[in-house]
C-alpha cells in the first residue's frame, strides 16, 4: 500500500494577535505537493491574516511552519519569494508602465557585474510563458496594454519564474469574465499536475468544487474542519464556515406578485440594450442573468438614468402615480421611488471616505434637514437605526465605509435605497466578492423586502442564487432579452442555452 506523499506545506498552531484583536487562534493546514487546496471562510475568519505570515509579511506570535520538512520563518515576503511562496491578490500587484518580461522579472533579474543580462531574462520569461501555453504574450509589452485575464497570467508566470513551490491565489476570478476565469482553472490543474502546490482563496463553492482537491475552514480565527472536496456537500462546507446548520441557503419567504410597477417597452441605449420589453411587478424578485458582456448592467443603467436612453419607453408606477418617459437623470428616477445599486461597489456604489451615516442618507437628505440645515443628530439616529435593521456591523456610523467588510458595505448600500423609500430596487451583482454568510443575510433581506411589497430587479452571473431567490428570471444575449420564464421553468442548461444563443429552447 503506497504511503500518503509528505506535506509540502504544514502550518501548525499559528496564533497571531493585534492589540486586543485575535486574528489566528492555533490555526492548522497542511498542503500535499500537486494540490489544489481552498481555504474558504467568511470576510474576517483570519485566511488574509494566515497568508500573510505564510508569505513573510506578518510574523506570528506563536505556531510553527515546515516547507518540504524544513523551518519556514521567512523574515520578510522577498525571503519567502525565494523559498517558493508566491502570492497572487485579488488586486494585481503589477506596474502598469514596464513590460510583461519587466514584470515578471522583478527583484529577481539574471545580472553579471551589476549589468541587467536583458537576452537572459527575456529567454526565461519566454519560457515560463510556453510552460503557462500562452507564447502570444510579448515580454516587451507594457502590462497596461493587456486584458485583465492576461494580466492574470504575468502574475502567475512571476509566481513560476522563481521555481514557486506554492502559490497562493487570493478571489483570482472576482475580476474576470467567464472565459478568463475558465481559462485561469484550466491553467490551475495544470500547474497542480506539474507538481505545484496552489492555495485557492475564493468565496464561490461552485469554484471551489470546480478546481480544488481538498479544502480547509477557517472560523474565527479557528481551523473549524478540512477534507476532500468531492466527498463534502456544499451545504456542509457553508455550515462550518457560518457556524450554524442551514435549513435553506437561499430563505424563501412567503409573498405574492401584485400589479406592475416597472415596465419597458422596446427600450434601446446608445448600443445596449437593444428592443427590450419587461415588466416587473409589485412584491416580486426578477432575475437577470447573461454572459459577460450581454447588457444587463447597460439595461439597468438607461433604467436608472446613468447611460442615455436612444429609443423606447420606461413606466414607473409607484405611490398611485404612473409615469411614462424616455428617459430621466438619476435624481427624477430617485423621486419616482427607483433606486440602483452599482457593481461597482468601490467607485460608483459607495463614497468611501466618507461615513456610513453620509452614505445611507445621502440619496435622501431632505428628510433629515430643516430650513435647509441638516441635522447631524437626526442622520446619525436614522444611521443607528439602519444599521441595527440590516445587521451593519460597526461599532460608530461615524466610522469611514471603506473600513467596512464587502458583506457590510453592500448592506451600506441597500440601506441608502431603503431610507431613500425607493419602491423599485435595481441591484446589479449586489453578492460579489462577499462571503457566504453576509450573501444568506442579503438573500433573506432581499426576500423579506419583496414580501413587503418592493420590487426587486435582480442581476446576477451565479445562476444558483438566481434560481434559488427569484421568482422569476429574464436573460440576456448580445442585448437583447431572450425570455422571461417563472423561475419553475428554468434549469441551468436551458438558461445557459438562451445566454449563448439568445433563443428559448
Amino acid at each position: 500500500m503506497a504511503m500518503p506523499p509528505e506535506p509540502r506545506l504544514t502550518m501548525s498552531g499559528i496564533r497571531k494577535r493585534f492589540g486586543a484583536t485575535v486574528a489566528l487562534d492555533g490555526v492548522d493546514l497542511q498542503v500535499a505537493p500537486g494540490e489544489v487546496h481552498a481555504l474558504i471562510g467568511e470576510n474576517g475568519a483570519g485566511k488574509s491574516t494566515l497568508m500573510k505570515v505564510l508569505s513573510g509579511a506578518v510574523r506570528p506570535d506563536a505556531g510553527r511552519m515546515l516547507l518540504d520538512g524544513a523551518i519556514h520563518a521567512p523574515r520578510s515576503p522577498q525571503e519567502a519569494r525565494l523559498r517558493g511562496i508566491a502570492m497572487i491578490y485579488q488586486e494585481l500587484n503589477l506596474a502598469g508602465h514596464l513590460t510583461v518580461e519587466e514584470n515578471v522579472c522583478l527583484g529577481v533579474e539574471p545580472t553579471c557585474a551589476g549589468i541587467l543580462r536583458r537576452r537572459a531574462m527575456r529567454a526565461r520569461v519566454r519560457s515560463t510563458l510556453d510552460r503557462l501555453g500562452h507564447a502570444e504574450i510579448r515580454p516587451d509589452v507594457p502590462v497596461r496594454r493587456l486584458g485583465q485575464g492576461a494580466r492574470q497570467l504575468v502574475e502567475i508566470a512571476r509566481a513560476l519564474v522563481t521555481e514557486a513551490r506554492i502559490i497562493v491565489m487570493d478571489e483570482p476570478t472576482s475580476s474576470l469574465g467567464r472565459d478568463d476565469a475558465e481559462a485561469l482553472f484550466a491553467l490551475t490543474r495544470r500547474l497542480r499536475d506539474d507538481g505545484v502546490s496552489v492555495v485557492y482563496i475564493s468565496h464561490f463553492l461552485e469554484e471551489v468544487r470546480q478546481v480544488a482537491d481538498r479544502f480547509t475552514v477557517l472560523r474565527d480565527g479557528r481551523t473549524v474542519g478540512t477534507g476532500a472536496v468531492s466527498d463534502t456537500p456544499g451545504t456542509t462546507m457553508i455550515e462550518m464556515m457560518v457556524g450554524r446548520r442551514l435549513d435553506e441557503v437561499f430563505p424563501r419567504l412567503r409573498r405574492e406578485p401584485g400589479e406592475p410597477v416597472l415596465q419597458l417597452h422596446g427600450l434601446c441605449g446608445l448600443r445596449m440594450p437593444r428592443d427590450a420589453d419587461l415588466s416587473l411587478r409589485r412584491g416580486e424578485i426578477l432575475g437577470l442573468f447573461g454572459l459577460v458582456g450581454a447588457g444587463r448592467t447597460e439595461l439597468l443603467r438607461a433604467v436608472f438614468g446613468l447611460d442615455p436612453v436612444r429609443a423606447g419607453r420606461i413606466r414607473v408606477a409607484v405611490g398611485g402615480h404612473i409615469l411614462e418617459d424616455a428617459g430621466l437623470p438619476p435624481h427624477c428616477r430617485i423621486a419616482q421611488g427607483v433606486g440602483m445599486v452599482s457593481e461597482d461597489r468601490k467607485t460608483e456604489g459607495l463614497a468611501l471616505p466618507m461615513s456610513i451615516a453620509d452614505n445611507i442618507t445621502l440619496s435622501g437628505l431632505r428628510r433629515l434637514t430643516r430650513r435647509g440645515l441638516l441635522s447631524p443628530r437626526r442622520q446619525r439616529e436614522v444611521a443607528v437605526e439602519w444599521m441595527r435593521r440590516l445587521d451593519i456591523r460597526s461599532p460608530d456610523p461615524a466610522r469611514p465605509v471603506r473600513h467596512l467588510s464587502g458583506g457590510n458595505q453592500q448592506k451600506v448600500a441597500i440601506a441608502r435605497l431603503l431610507h431613500q423609500d425607493a419602491q423599485v430596487l435595481l441591484l446589479d451583482e449586489p453578492t460579489r466578492g462577499i462571503d457566504v454568510g453576509a450573501k444568506i443575510q442579503i438573500y433573506r433581506l432581499m426576500g423579506e423586502l419583496a414580501a413587503a411589497g418592493r420590487a426587486i430587479l435582480f442581476v446576477s452571473s451565479y445562476l444558483p442564487e438566481l434560481i434559488g431567490v427569484c421568482d422569476r428570471i429574464a436573460v440576456m444575449s448580445r442585448g437583447r432579452l431572450a425570455g422571461v420564464r417563472p423561475v419553475a421553468g428554468w434549469d441551468r442548461p436551458s438558461i445557459m442555452a438562451a445566454a449563448v444563443g439568445g433563443t428559448m429552447p
